[in-house]
């Protein structure tokens, strides 16, 4: 992974962007949307210390490549979302594969695919861009880095992008759920969603972004009170947050995919809705991931600025 990272980190990236095109191949898949990004940054940017909050402000007031989108999203909240504006852009195409681990498992007896997760994934991008945030002497690397960061903090605690589910019909995974379609009831009637963007979106409880292709995020003033709403019974006082190893991206993702195998495949079915149980549990574990992924995104950058 290191060396397609590098291919677009180093100064040379420009040149040498046709060739990191060819190389890589990722599936695209989005995280959560960006109501959901948002929130776990509002939650984590309140909990940041004086030094930490005053570098990642002065890191988001560089000016990196594509300068628009960096441009539209200069602060803490907004910048959640950077990642997924610019992974469809030239120059970005390696990206895709970093913000998902797809851990698989299979509940009928067939066969895992020996080649997932892929070799580009999700706990990997993390270590680089903490290495990069903390090593590097070029603020734009760095800038960048923290932008990755942000955005992939909240995409490993996101259940999907942590596990794809094996069956006779699916055998290389059903890409977190995004082969999975599933009924469900929107203005007054039952609509085919997959069940990947059914927990992007929080299980339709998360502030919601506009239509694509090109997503409008929500307004930030529906994020407060949403994030708010996601703390609530999810207090930073959980033993299982664990604050104290804030580079443990292996073992949240492990927490995401075992929420997946336990709560978000969890007795659903192909093209039928599901249940309110399913439901509640669902919106319950959504609202959790989104609290924990804020908390520790706001003790991993006060762990690298004291």
């Amino acid at each position: 992974m290191r060396n397609k990272l590098n291919c677009q980190l180093s100064k040379k990236a420009m040149a040498f962007a046709a060739v990191c095109v060819i190389l890589s191949t990722p599936t695209v898949l989005l995280g959560w949307g960006a109501g959901g990004h948002m929130m776990v940054a509002h939650i984590a940017f309140g909990r940041l210390n004086p030094n930490a909050k005053a570098q990642v402000q002065k890191l988001l007031a560089v000016p990196i490549n594509p300068a628009g989108v960096t441009a539209s999203s200069a602060d803490f909240v907004s910048a959640s979302h950077w990642a997924d504006d610019v992974k469809h852009l030239a120059g970005f195409e390696f990206s895709g594969d970093l913000h998902f681990v797809d851990i698989p498992f299979a509940t009928d007896g067939t066969s895992l695919p020996g080649d997932l997760p892929k070799p580009e994934n999700l706990v990997k991008a993390l270590a680089h861009y903490v290495d990069v945030l903390k090593t590097s002497a070029d603020q734009k690397e760095q800038a960048q880095a923290l932008r990755f960061i942000i955005h992939f903090v909240g995409d490993i605690h996101q259940p999907l992008h942590c596990a794809t589910k094996v069956d006779k019909n699916h055998r290389e995974g059903d890409r977190g759920g995004n082969d999975l379609l599933i009924k469900v009831r929107r203005n007054g009637s039952l609509t085919s969603v997959n069940l990947h963007s059914y927990w992007d979106g929080g299980i339709d409880s998360f502030p919601r972004q506009g239509p694509g292709p090109t997503f409008t995020p929500p307004p930030l003033s529906q994020i407060p009170p949403a994030a708010t709403t996601a703390t609530k019974g999810n207090p930073d006082t959980a033993p299982a947050l664990k604050l104290d190893q804030p580079f443990d991206f292996q073992g949240w993702a492990d927490e995401s995919n075992k929420l997946a195998r336990e709560v978000a495949y969890k007795k659903v079915v192909s093209g039928k809705q599901p249940n309110a149980a399913y439901r509640k549990a669902a919106v319950k574990a959504a609202r959790q991931r989104v609290a924990f992924g804020g908390y520790r995104l706001a003790a991993l950058l006060n762990a690298i600025w004291p």
